[in-house]
């Protein structure tokens, strides 16, 4: 059985920006699962393996191509479909292309962050907004402890500086325009979240540990491993969905609570470096050979950076289900079936596995 979050969702129009990215195709199959009636607003996919083409959400869900920096057509969709929930997870999500890019990912991650909330303040349909940025939006002092709610935004380089960013725009027009004492005048909860290293399948993005894995596993070569000693919070991409969902049901039933960041990260088990995952990744699927190719000139990435999760755990009653080798099982497996199985029944299968996983 899939958990159904109180039904909360079903019948509902909810809005997806950013549905032919990883997490937003996973989300976007969940809510439909749940009942939704699913409008997506995004660029087109990265690759034509992307979890969005193989599993034909195109056909599933109503599925518009757009800007987030086109406030015209943004505008347009929010005033022809009138959601009641919205899940902004649209951006420019990668550090080291954001050294490329830093204009535009600064005008996608912030001012297009922006213009949805603009959109939401005008769409008198719309109760909940819930708004994805990252665990990197905090300052990052590579401390031993997880970084909490309430802890200084900040980023090192321009996705994560742009992230911080867009938290600060939030709650500002949080307390602005969506102030929840002020809620019988406006009618609307806002929320954002932020999450660890999310893996899972259908992603191909350039850089990230497991998609370069698979690439390498492939195409039988050595898999390469830039930061072999960085430690991230893994998780399985449904673990931040399952807390999305759980807080945009909380916000449905009690719309003046929970208007606040939170933050979905592992368990500190699941807290391990880059090379640790990789060599599970060969485990799983079975064959792979790993180089160390760290570069002491390279450009600058975090080493080492924790969320605090206490808030999640008593506020939602949220926790991690799965452990650092499930979430890397499940996710190899995916990459292992994907090719000769119908991939929209095998993310099903994988969101029931999860639903009904026992730690």
């Amino acid at each position: 059985m899939i958990k159904n979050f109180n039904n909360v969702y079903k019948g509902k129009k909810v809005l997806v920006t950013g549905h032919t990215g990883f997490k937003g195709s996973w989300l976007a199959i969940w809510l439909k699962e749940l009942g939704a009636e699913v409008i997506g607003y995004s660029l087109d996919p990265y690759t034509d393996k992307d979890n969005f083409v193989l599993s034909n959400l195109s056909d599933k869900i109503i599925d518009i191509r757009g800007d987030l920096r086109d406030r015209k057509k943004l505008g347009e969709v929010f005033s022809k479909y009138k959601p009641e929930i919205v899940f902004h997870l649209a951006a420019q999500p990668l550090v080291r292309l954001s050294y490329d890019i830093p204009v535009e990912t600064y005008e996608v991650n912030v001012m297009g962050t922006i213009n949805v909330m603009e959109e939401i303040r005008k769409t008198k349909e719309i109760k909940v907004g819930i708004l994805i940025t990252t665990d990197k939006c905090y300052e990052n002092k590579e401390q031993i402890w997880g970084y909490r709610e309430n802890e200084p935004m900040g980023g090192y380089d321009p996705y994560s500086s742009s992230k911080g960013a867009a938290e600060i725009a939030i709650n500002s027009w949080r307390k602005s325009f969506f102030n929840p004492k002020d809620y019988e005048k406006h009618g609307k909860s806002i929320a954002s979240v932020r999450a660890g290293n999310v893996i899972g399948g259908g992603d191909w993005a350039k850089d990230r540990i497991i998609p370069d894995c698979i690439r390498a596993l492939e195409e039988n070569r050595v898999i390469d491993i830039r930061m072999p000693k960085a430690v991230r919070p893994w998780e399985h991409v449904l673990e931040p969905l399952s807390g999305y969902l759980l807080l945009g049901q909380k916000m449905l039933e009690n719309p003046g609570e929970y208007c606040e960041g939170y933050n979905f990260g592992p368990t500190l088990d699941a807290i391990v470096p880059v090379w640790d995952v990789a060599t599970m990744v060969t485990k799983f699927y079975g064959s792979g050979e790993l180089k160390d190719c760290s570069n002491p000139n390279a450009l600058h990435e975090a080493n080492l950076l924790l969320l605090d999760i206490t808030k999640a755990r008593f506020e939602l009653d949220w926790k991690p289900t799965l452990t650092i080798e499930n979430s890397i099982e499940l996710t190899t497996e995916w990459y292992k079936r994907y090719k000769n199985e119908n991939v929209y029944d095998l993310c099903l299968e994988q969101i029931e596995k999860f639903c009904n996983f026992e730690r």
